[in-house]
């Protein structure tokens, strides 16, 4: 599993330590890396990715999309694998389902297979934090790693 991220405050990589950690619970393996630092190799080896991005502007960060936008160099290859996104905004108002939205849009388009966040925080299409991720919202991170985690090992190992 491939937890990508971008984090400009620190409250998206923490949070997406913290789905590595749940990845990690599930036995599986998982790699964090910063969407700057990520390859296109890099996703189309994962049995999973899971994206995570600041809001700005109610979608995602410039970097995320720079690499959104050169993965359509591999489009096609990412067919069939586990995805899913959260999220993280300095104002509750901030856009952050839209954010969501627009990274699963992106693994749709990919022909990936998304799961929300039907835990207890989070906009329902994954899991968000208001300004620094609290107790709930860390564990609620911990929850969707270990979830995607488990169905990505169960799919591998068809």
């Amino acid at each position: 599993m491939l937890v990508v991220y971008d984090s400009k405050t620190g409250n998206t990589e923490e949070m997406a330590k913290a789905v590595g950690e749940g990845i990690r619970e599930a036995e599986t393996e998982a790699e964090v890396k910063k969407a700057s630092d990520t390859s296109l190799e890099d996703l189309e080896k994962a049995d999973g990715i899971i994206l995570g991005s600041p809001t700005h502007f109610g979608t995602m960060s410039e970097n995320m999309k720079k690499l959104i936008s050169e993965s359509v160099g591999i489009r096609g290859r990412l067919e069939g694998k586990v995805g899913a996104a959260f999220t993280s905004s300095g104002a509750i108002s901030g856009g952050n389902e839209t954010t969501l939205i627009s990274l699963l849009q992106a693994m749709l388009i990919h022909g990936m297979m998304v799961m929300g966040d039907p835990i207890k925080v989070g906009g329902h299409y994954g899991v968000v934090a208001i300004e620094k991720p609290d107790k709930e919202a860390l564990e609620a991170c911990r929850a969707l790693g270990s979830r995607v985690g488990r169905l990505a090992a169960k799919i591998a190992a068809r």
